[in-house]
């Protein structure tokens, strides 16, 4: 098979699955569905896997980490696949972690343990502090009128990428914040975000609301205007993906839309958009390190769901028996959560061998669905993730083309061949890292559908290893390549790329990943010409805002947006920014690494702006999360709603004289 990159052109043979320790089956198969929260397992070179956490006191260290040891650590240290690894298990609050001890799926495991010992044990692994009440009682109960959804008001977005092309293009009939009106734009409304260090779940806007997910597990309904919560929903774990919000009729009195979405434990959820109310919730993957990080996407009634997996950070515990994941798309009925198709994208995982720590290994593994995918009338299109062990895939780092009725592959290109890799191989003791180690510049991002001058239909990807491709949406073939970041384990083109107006834009990020590399790093803004991949222009990000900041990075890792007249990037430095769309400069910058008062009263704040959200046009306003504690970045639990200054009002006076 044709790729991007032959120089990864090597294989290597072959392995097999054994029988799973028994000892921690039972109390595993609940935790799959209720996980608990992680403390990495030893320290990494890089920043890859590095997450900010709060400092506890030593004496909740000293007990939580003895409880652990006795209680937890023989089957949350690695010893088997099936139960979930302290690095899976980083994506709940310690708040779910004492819940499961208490009165969950670990309440006969924790049985004879103190009240005391169930919270240090929880904070010990979840590294921060129980804030009870915190998260439940935050925000703003809507009264009255501000409390109804206005079914007039459609979904202005029913799809992570915008428009089903997934090209981030928001319309003048959407977008009514103009070039002009961006030095008028202020903070209007804020939301802090309880007990979170991170905000990168993008929002879905429709009936006058704004829904949207949180670090915490905890899933809002916000009155557009004022900023008040109109319900709220608990996942089982943090919901970082981009929320769906089914149609309707407008003015359909009866009409219950539902809004769909998925928690990093591979749960997805279907609740009503209009009271909060569960109507289903599926396990999407029996795998324990399963998880959904990319919006599932509607059409036609059916929920096609991404599935990819925490197993490559797991394997940085010595004693992990790597690894076993396989990623998947699954195409739901929308209505009732019933599965129509599965699509895996390589076989079973089978034995290798074992490790130099004497813990099973296994292969094929890996192929995550990282990011949203783009679609058509007839087909879906998605980017793979790496492998994580064997002997590589040809399916890895590729972009792939399913026909949307059966989940059948119509046609598969690979940017390279054998980027086998995981968390181990950035780690002191290397145990799990294959031999092939890497590069590790797998898709991050999701795919784009574009039309050339043409009027060819164009998928346009952007890869880890800062490489740009066009394809052909016939067959797949390369119309051509552009190499515009440097790349690296978090760096190159992470998140999404947007197009409009005959280009395609692409924000790098190229952070420092603690690797060595034969090029200089490139952080910044580009656009590039749709027919030619030439550099229609560039906005590198050549001014070192940060002044020594710890965690701040120029460059831009975040998904992107695009209007008729600007393209808005958040930075890893915190500043959202919009530049022209046909010259590059700066039109306008914001910086949210501050302090804001959100509407409850409590101070929200900003940080690095990551993950796979964008920056919204909505209408006057400008909508955007801000926080990313992520690979060494700033965090922060800011949720952002910029209007223009209104005017104040002027008063007639009416003269009695005629």
């Amino acid at each position: 098979m044709e790729g991007f990159d032959s120089r990864f052109n090597h294989r290597k043979g072959g392995k097999l699955r054994s029988s799973w320790p028994q000892a921690c089956a039972v109390a595993v198969m609940a935790l799959i569905i209720m996980p608990l929260a992680q403390a990495n397992a030893g320290k990494a070179n890089s920043a890859a896997y590095q997450e900010v956490t709060l400092d506890l006191d030593p004496g909740t260290k000293a007990l939580g980490g003895e409880v652990y040891a006795e209680h937890c650590a023989a089957c949350h240290d690695g010893n088997t696949v099936r139960a979930p690894q302290r690095y899976v298990l980083e994506n709940v609050s310690p708040e779910t972690i004492l819940t499961a001890m208490i009165d969950g799926p670990m309440r006969a495991v924790a049985s004879e343990l103190s009240m005391e010992q169930k919270t240090a044990v929880a904070e010990f692994i979840a590294e921060r502090k129980i804030t009870p009440g915190e998260a439940a009682n935050a925000g703003v109960a809507c009264e009255g009128g501000r409390g109804r959804f206005d079914l007039d008001q459609q979904p202005v977005f029913q799809h992570w990428g915008l428009a089903k092309g997934g090209g981030h293009f928001i319309p003048r009939s959407v977008a009514q914040v103009t070039s002009e009106d961006l030095g008028a734009l202020e903070v209007d409304w804020a939301f802090a975000y309880p007990a979170a260090n991170r905000a990168r779940s993008q929002p879905a806007i429709g009936a006058g609301s704004l829904f949207v997910g949180s670090q915490s597990g905890l899933v809002y309904a916000f009155d557009l205007e004022t900023g008040c919560t109109r319900w709220q929903f608990q996942a089982s774990a943090e919901v970082r993906n981009g929320l769906t919000l089914e149609g309707w009729e407008p003015g359909d009195e009866a009409a219950d839309p539902l809004l769909f979405f998925g928690d990093l434990t591979g749960n997805q959820y279907a609740v009503s958009a209009l009271t909060g109310t569960l109507r289903w919730r599926k396990r999407i993957d029996e795998h324990s390190a399963a998880t959904l990080t990319a919006a599932a996407e509607l059409d036609d009634g059916v929920l096609y769901v991404p599935v990819s997996s925490l197993e490559e950070g797991a394997a940085i515990a010595r004693n992990y028996p790597c690894c076993s994941f396989r990623g998947a798309i699954v195409a739901l009925d929308a209505r009732s959560g019933r599965e129509r198709w599965r699509r895996h994208f390589i076989p079973p995982a089978q034995p290798t061998g074992v490790s130099a720590a004497g813990t099973p290994q296994y292969g094929p593994s890996g192929v995550p669905i990282w990011a949203g995918m783009a679609m058509d009338e007839e087909r879906l299109y998605i980017a793979t993730g790496d492998d994580y062990s064997g002997s590589g895939s040809e399916r890895s780092d590729s972009i792939i083309a399913l026909d949307k009725a059966s989940g059948e592959i119509t046609w598969v290109r690979q940017a390279r061949f054998g980027d086998i890799w995981n968390g181990s191989c950035e780690n002191l003791d290397p145990v799990n890292c294959p031999d092939d180690n890497g590069p590790d510049y797998d898709y991050g991002a999701g795919p784009v559908i574009a039309l050339d001058s043409q009027g060819r239909r164009v998928i346009l990807a952007g890869d880890k290893g800062g490489v740009v491709a066009a394809l052909d949406a016939a067959n797949g073939d390369v119309l051509w390549k552009n190499k515009v970041g440097r790349g690296g384990v978090v760096a190159g083109i992470n998140f999404g790329l947007a197009a409009h107006d005959g280009k395609v834009f692409v924000p790098v990020s190229d952070v420092p990943d603690g690797r060595n590399y034969d090029e200089p790093a490139r952080p910044g803004l580009y656009a590039l010409n749709i027919d030619t991949g030439d550099y229609v222009w560039k906005a590198p990000a050549e001014q070192d805002v940060c002044e020594g900041r710890p965690g701040c990075y120029p460059g831009y890792s975040a998904a992107i947006s695009v209007t008729d007249d600007y393209v808005l990037a958040g930075s890893n430095e915190g500043y959202l920014r919009a530049f022209d769309l046909r010259t590059g400069t700066v039109l306008w910058e914001f910086d949210t690494t501050q302090s804001f008062l959100a509407v409850d009263g409590r101070q929200a704040s900003g940080g690095s702006i990551g993950g796979g959200q964008a920056p919204l046009v909505v209408g006057d306003r400008i909508i955007l999360n801000s926080g990313y504690a992520f690979a060494g970045k700033m965090p922060g639990n800011a949720l952002l709603v910029l209007r223009p200054k209104q005017e104040p009002q002027s008063t007639l006076t009416l003269s009695s004289e005629r």
